[in-house]
């Protein structure tokens, strides 16, 4: 391609971002300019990718990590012609980011967000707003792309395997969750993964020197990866040579350190603070378009030879390897049809014929089972026959029981077909990874202490934007761990995690809860689920004098009613008694007092709310009938949330503040979270 038309078409990237922030009156001009070249040669020549299918599953993945550069990815998008993806997938016959919605960033409903925003754009990869967080989701999409080829490649069908690149900036790499994550990618030499580092030496409060002294490129030689360096952004190539020398590597993931300057050509705001993050203004505008030999009082200038350029470009480029993937793929599902067959499945979000067949059921027991090992023998059960679900622990899977230990599970570490992870002491990272991992259609899954969802929490919450189902399974869930003491013991965190929108959190009573929470939960794919355990043995109920654990997946229950508690006016109990988890079997113990007292009570096992309150008015009324104001719910956990099951006239048994090292029962005597206190607390309220 002419060097002339080369220019234009990065030219047109600048000029738009510039306009388009201009016009909002909001954004960062500066990194797109900055940014064009780099972007522009990768897409052009070395990005695997359709405009006209952005799911094609074998593409390469362009990760904006540093999503306040929003305009770069909305440029590229729109001067490729990317189509729009409806929410379920579909690709429809229109233009992902049509000239109008480049006029419209910013804006409310627009597909031009103030970060790009997964399921909003055709193109768009992955949410990428709270720096560090792209890149963290690159590493899960790396996995992605060398366990699929790993597992579904056969000889003469090299198909599901896909690079991926990130584009970075210093912020990223500040985080402590990119630390985590190059850290993670290096251990596990993933050279299917490229981050292109923009160092420009800006960030909001001025130069980077204020508070970023390091070596980075020694800093990644030492986590395991190579690194290329290019001296000026707008040397082609140099870009070109930096990333075919990426495709070459083998062994280690790569840093491409790119120099370049914000807002490249702005006459009187290169390198500023200014055109890192505000509009220019427009007679900057009118100037820089002068430097880059723009019509000056245009707006929103397309030429048609830009738009050809990317035609010619990615555009025939990406069809005709889509194309011929096509081709090989129909080979691929008459030569491996059992395969295949398994691959569209695992695309399409279901799950195998028979997955939940193998689920034991658990017997009665009134020693009973740690909630975190009944959950490792069902999470066994079921990823035995879901052969894409996957994932470890953050250095903990002997705690959390997340091992995978059927045969031929395997290690990811030692072979990239392996579905074992050891994320290490990495908790931000490895959310961050799960979530690029589901990204790819996996069902990942990580493990560590529920106390520590306060390193994954910026994770968990961007796999709730984007409704990725993604499973954490989150132990030691109380006071209940003992002797560890406060700073393990998550008082607080049942009720942060069921703050955040879209974000199920599960907590079962018992092992046959557990059980019902797996097989209510896997088929849920729109929504990421908090599996919440304990440390301590939970007595397995006796389902032939309790109600069955199926009610489980309906979020909440009658596990207990009080002799004739119909829930009609005459035969309504008096008292309802609400527990979830570890203290299930408390209100269980309360209900049987009081009983003995001739205190008609019902026992309503809430293992997950968000399930509960998304059933109809009439199934939550023959649980918690209104008429019944007197009701007791006990967790070992604050009283936050309670409100709205308890009334105004209910109580609540648990804690209000941190807990203390000491054996798990003599915590529950201390902080009074007893059968007896719950019963005591039913009899104050009965009294009137």
């Amino acid at each position: 391609m002419p060097a002339a038309l080369d220019q234009l078409a990065i030219n047109t990237i600048r000029t738009l971002s510039m306009d388009a922030v201009q016009a909002a009156v909001s954004g960062h001009p500066g990194t797109p300019m900055a940014l064009a070249p780099v972007a522009y040669q990768l897409w052009q020549r070395h990005l695997r990718f359709d405009p006209a299918d952005p799911t094609w599953p074998a593409r390469d993945r362009f990760v904006l990590s540093c999503g306040h550069a929003s305009m770069l990815l909305y440029s590229l998008l729109h001067l490729s012609g990317v189509k729009q993806v409806s929410h379920d997938g579909r690709v429809l016959d229109e233009p992902a980011v049509p000239l109008d919605e480049v006029k419209r960033f910013r804006q409310l409903h627009s597909r031009t967000p103030g970060h790009p925003e997964y399921r909003d754009t055709g193109g768009v990869e992955t949410t990428t707003g709270p720096l560090g967080q792209g890149i963290g989701n690159s590493v899960g999409m790396a996995i992605a792309g060398k366990w699929l080829a790993a597992r579904y490649d056969r000889p003469g069908f090299d198909l599901f395997g896909f690079d991926t690149y990130a584009l970075c900036s210093d912020g990223d790499l500040m985080e402590g969750v990119g630390s985590e994550a190059a850290s993670l990618a290096g251990h596990l030499k993933l050279d299917n993964l490229c981050w292109i580092y923009d160092d420009n030496g800006i960030t909001i409060e001025g130069h980077t020197d204020l508070a970023f002294s390091e070596e980075v490129a020694t800093r990644f030689v030492g986590y395991g990866w190579h690194v290329v360096k290019v001296d000026d952004a707008n040397d082609l190539a140099a870009l070109d040579a930096a990333y075919a020398e990426f495709k070459r590597t083998a062994g280690k993931p790569t840093l491409i350190v790119v120099k370049s300057v914000i807002g490249y050509g702005s006459p009187n705001k290169a390198n500023s603070h200014d055109a890192h993050g505000a509009a220019l203004g427009e007679e900057e505008v009118r100037l820089t378009k002068a430097v880059y030999g723009c019509p000056v009082d245009q707006h929103f200038c397309v030429p048609p030879e830009a738009k050809q350029a990317f035609a010619d470009g990615i555009g025939k480029r990406g069809g005709d390897a889509h194309a011929a993937w096509n081709n090989k793929f129909a080979e691929y599902r008459t030569t491996h049809p059992e395969l295949a067959a398994e691959w569209e499945t695992m695309l399409s979000g279901k799950l195998p014929a028979g997955w939940d067949a193998e689920i034991p059921a658990f017997p009665a027991d009134a020693k009973g089972i740690a909630s975190r090992a009944s959950s490792g023998k069902v999470l066994n059960a079921v990823a035995k026959r879901v052969p894409w679900m996957l994932g470890g622990s953050a250095d903990l899977a002997p705690s959390n029981n997340t091992n995978l230990g059927f045969e031929g599970a395997g290690e990811f570490h030692r072979t990239p077909g392996g579905r074992n992870f050891h994320f290490g002491i990495r908790e931000h990272g490895m959310a961050a990874a799960l979530n690029g991992m589901a990204l790819c259609g996996l069902r990942p899954f990580g493990g560590t202490f529920f106390v520590f969802t306060d390193y994954m929490r910026p994770s968990m919450r961007l796999a709730s934007i984007m409704r990725l189902p993604v499973l954490y399974i989150l132990t030691h869930d109380s006071i209940g761990l003992g002797e560890d003491g406060p700073t393990h013991q998550p008082v607080e965190h049942l009720a942060a995690c069921r703050a955040m929108p879209n974000l199920l959190v599960m907590r079962p009573g018992d092992a046959n809860e557990v059980a019902e929470a797996y097989r209510a939960i896997l088929p849920i794919t729109d929504r990421p689920v908090a599996l919440v355990l304990s440390r301590q043995n939970l007595p397995t109920l006796d389902r032939a004098k309790y109600a069955s654990a199926s009610g489980t997946a309906r979020g909440g229950y009658v596990l207990l009613d009080a002799p004739g508690g119909t829930g009609s006016a005459s035969g309504a109990p008096d008292v309802i008694l609400i527990g979830t988890g570890s203290e299930l079997s408390l209100a269980v113990a309360a209900a049987e007092q009081l009983a003995g007292e001739g205190v008609k009570a019902r026992v309503v096992s809430l293992p997950c709310w968000e399930l509960f309150d998304a059933q109809d008015a009439a199934y939550r009324e023959s649980v918690l009938p209104a008429s019944v104001t007197a009701r007791v719910a006990v967790e070992a956990a604050i009283q936050q949330g309670w409100e709205k099951y308890l009334g105004a006239r209910g109580r609540f048994v648990g804690m209000t503040g941190f807990g203390a090292s000491a054996p798990a029962g003599a915590l529950y005597k201390h902080f009074g979270i007893t059968a007896d206190r719950v019963a005591a607390e039913a009899r104050e309220l009965l009294r009137g």
